[in-house]
């Protein structure tokens, strides 16, 4: 059946377009010292946050789609729940849902993959050791290797990407720890061989995304398939070193490393008909090492060779480019999407953003699909990330999104936008406290300025957030402080500025309020009635 819109009764939107501001990271925290944004002189934000229109939201947990409201949302889930205007089950729910009811083990890849290594070639195990449940669950990993063991697949090899942003900066011994013990359990209680191979940190080692920075997926590829870098004995003994080395050092940015035998040669190479699971459930900062074992042709970096293997994802990474080829749990069909129905009712539309987002608002925000859904209306804009720490250019490319999203608004060809703002993430996950203050700081002024453009073009703005971060960067347990650098499971802002208002609306009652409430407010702002099948709108005709 085809999507269509109908006029909203007694509002038809605005004569300007329709702006919507994503802060991402920027939740709405404790008024403490913990709180970036609190602390960050906010004119902008302090003034929005109390005006009528303004409706914290959920944005983690079931909220988004995940397993348990203990579960922090992330960029992903964020954009998903915010461009679907529902619910969807998301990665790690399916993939906690697969392994309960053991549908994952009955797929025929898996039993393909299990199939090679009880003819005595090596699977590989490539993705995120931590419980941050963003891209990974180290539980979920650890299920695949008892069902290997039990499988009798004799030879195992992990390529361990470590985290230190989902979880403590340095938590990577603990992880570390509980994988060893099982290896070892596994290792004596079947008479297999399995081993940690190669690691690093995950902002430096295979995890890029968005094409940023092909270098990070070469060092993953040179440490996990080649067995190039720095040796040491075993993944411990590469973490307590760097950490000696450099005692500011975090996990996220340790170096790639390899490890040897007792004769200097790695143990655990990929070659010729090995099978490799990459085990991270979260698509963005997968897809690169997935094309770089799929493609035939391959021009992102010189891979010196390309061995011949199985490859699955634990998810499909790409619905629509179909990165991997395999994979051992479907992902959500995400279908009606919000830009579906603004392109049907013949809607311009322009979605900008850095590199470091711009697939969320592009990507994610339209269900899991590259590209266009309608090219003839959809203007999609990349402003090229700095490839740098961001805690050393806490400003990002602020500037220069708010300077073409005001290019844009004045041009008078677009109805509604779309732009993300990758500070109070990108920065509040370094943990560099001043760096984060200042990144916000940033936000608040580039709000601010698009704020007023959107005045003098008599069009509307919302600002909102995919989930929180910079509002808490430390804890503090029994007098020891932390430093914080995963997203937080506070709420975040949802706010309307409308300078055309004339009571033709008004907030509506709606019970437990999340990011998937959204679509439906902004079709309404648009003029048009929401769609029954979405989340209900936030506001409500006078």
């Amino acid at each position: 059946m085809a999507l269509q819109l109908t006029k909203w009764n007694h509002f038809p939107g605005r004569r300007g377009p329709l702006l919507v501001i994503i802060m991402d990271g920027i939740g709405l925290g404790k008024q403490d010292k913990s709180n970036a944004v609190f602390l960050a002189k906010t004119p902008t934000l302090d003034a929005l946050v109390q005006t009528p229109f303004m409706v914290p939201l959920k944005a983690h947990g079931t909220a988004v789609g995940l397993p348990a409201d203990e579960d922090m949302g992330n960029s992903e889930v964020g954009h998903n729940a915010i461009g679907a205007g529902r619910v969807f089950a998301q990665g790690a729910k399916l993939v906690d849902s697969s392994l309960q009811n053991g549908s994952i083990f009955t797929s025929g890849i898996w039993q393909e993959l299990v199939a090679r290594g009880q003819s005595g070639k090596t699977l590989h195990f490539i993705g995120l050791l931590s419980d941050g449940n963003v891209h990974s669950h180290i539980k979920q990993l650890f299920a695949l290797l008892q069902a290997c063991a039990k499988g009798r697949v004799t030879r195992v090899r992990l390529h361990v990407l470590l985290d230190g942003r989902d979880v403590g900066e340095k938590s990577a011994m603990t992880y570390l720890a509980q994988t060893e013990t099982l290896l070892q359990q596994i290792n004596e209680e079947f008479s297999c061989d399995y081993r940690i191979a190669s690691g690093g940190g995950r902002m430096v080692t295979t995890m890029d995304r968005y094409n940023a920075d092909w270098t990070v997926v070469e060092r993953g590829w040179n440490a996990h398939v080649l067995g190039q870098g720095r040796a040491f004995p075993s993944a411990a003994a590469a973490v307590e070193t760097m950490y000696a080395e450099d005692a500011k050092i975090t996990d996220q940015y340790l170096p790639a490393f390899v490890v040897v035998n007792e004769q200097g040669r790695p143990v655990g190479t990929i070659e010729d008909g090995d099978g490799v699971i990459n085990f991270n459930f979260r698509g963005d900062r997968a897809i690169e090492i997935s094309r770089a074992f799929e493609e035939q042709t391959f021009a992102e970096f010189d891979r010196q060779k390309a061995p011949q293997v199985l490859y699955a994802g634990m998810m499909e990474y790409d619905g629509d480019l179909h990165i991997p080829k395999q994979y051992l749990v479907s992902p959500p069909e995400i279908d009606r999407v919000l830009s579906e129905y603004l392109c049907a009712a013949g809607v311009t539309s322009f979605a900008l953003s850095e590199t470091q987002k711009f697939g969320h608002v592009t990507y994610f925000w339209n269900g899991n699909r590259s590209g266009y859904i309608d090219a003839s209306l959809e203007t999609f804009i990349e402003i090229p990330s700095d490839r740098i720490e961001f805690d050393k250019a806490p400003r990002m490319k602020a500037r220069e999104i708010t300077e073409k999203a005001e290019e844009l608004l004045r041009s008078g060809n677009y109805r509604f936008g779309r732009v993300n703002f990758a500070n109070g993430d990108m920065v509040g996950h370094t943990g560099n406290m001043d760096a984060t203050i200042t990144a916000v700081e940033t936000v608040d002024r580039c709000v601010a300025r698009l704020i007023e453009v959107v005045k003098e073009i008599n069009g509307i703005a919302v600002i909102t957030a995919d989930h929180g971060n910079a509002d808490e960067m430390f804890t503090v347990k029994n007098g020891k402080k932390s430093v914080k650098t995963a997203h937080t499971l506070n709420p975040v802002p949802f706010i309307i500025v409308d300078p055309g208002y004339r009571q033709e609306y008004e907030l509506a009652a709606v019970t437990a309020p999340g990011l998937s409430n959204i679509a439906a407010t902004l079709i309404n702002l648009l003029g048009y009635q929401a769609p029954q099948e979405y989340d209900a709108s936030l506001i409500e005709l006078k």
